[in-house]
């Protein structure tokens, strides 16, 4: 006896049901993710990036955008960044809750996203025209990788690891010392 394949949802079926919901879910090939919870240190980085980053931006075009900004990767994807930014953003749809162009995107890892993070989410991202900059942020270190897409398309990795660097974002004119993006999880630079 066959067995009846899984049937995956639709584009428009997931944003019904995100919509609607308590809790967020990320949507990749007919499939939704619920969003996992985050350690005090994730949370802490995240929030003291995206400080970091509205303050650095205030007066630009640019605007720092928080963990519940749904962004639209293609009709296959909808993921949620823990910092995007987007120059004078753009949306989907008339709902103004899906972002069509960020410029850079955060990822603060986490052991149980780490792999994610690195790999499907990062060739996700990078189908989007206006993506210049993916910025992961270790939070049992201090340590920031930094891919920036060059002129040719190729990425090419800046790696930061001493809290006396400054993670340099020239596609939005911000530099950041990694001394604040840490400030509040005290933990020490990477060995090496």
């Amino acid at each position: 006896m066959a067995s009846n394949p899984v049937s995956k949802l639709t584009e428009e079926q997931y944003l019904a049901i995100e919509r609607a919901a308590e809790f967020r879910s990320e949507f990749v090939d007919g499939e939704m993710f619920a969003m996992a919870g985050a350690s005090m240190s994730h949370v802490r980085i995240q929030q003291d990036l995206a400080g970091e980053l509205h303050a650095s931006l205030r007066g630009s075009r640019c605007e720092a955008l928080g963990s519940d900004c749904r962004i639209k990767v293609s009709g296959r994807a909808y993921l949620y960044a823990d910092v995007s930014v987007a120059c004078a953003p753009a949306t989907a749809d008339e709902h103004d809750d899906s972002l069509t162009n960020p410029v850079a995107i955060f990822e603060v890892l986490s052991p149980s996203t780490e792999k994610y993070d690195r790999g499907m989410e990062f060739q996700l991202y990078r189908s989007i025209d206006s993506l210049r900059d993916y910025v992961l942020v270790d939070q049992e270190q201090v340590r920031v990788e930094q891919y920036t897409r060059q002129a040719d398309g190729t990425w090419t990795l800046r790696d930061y690891q001493s809290p006396d660097e400054e993670l340099k974002i020239d596609s939005i004119g911000v530099a950041i010392p990694l001394r604040r993006i840490y400030d509040r999880v005290g933990i020490p630079p990477a060995a090496g």
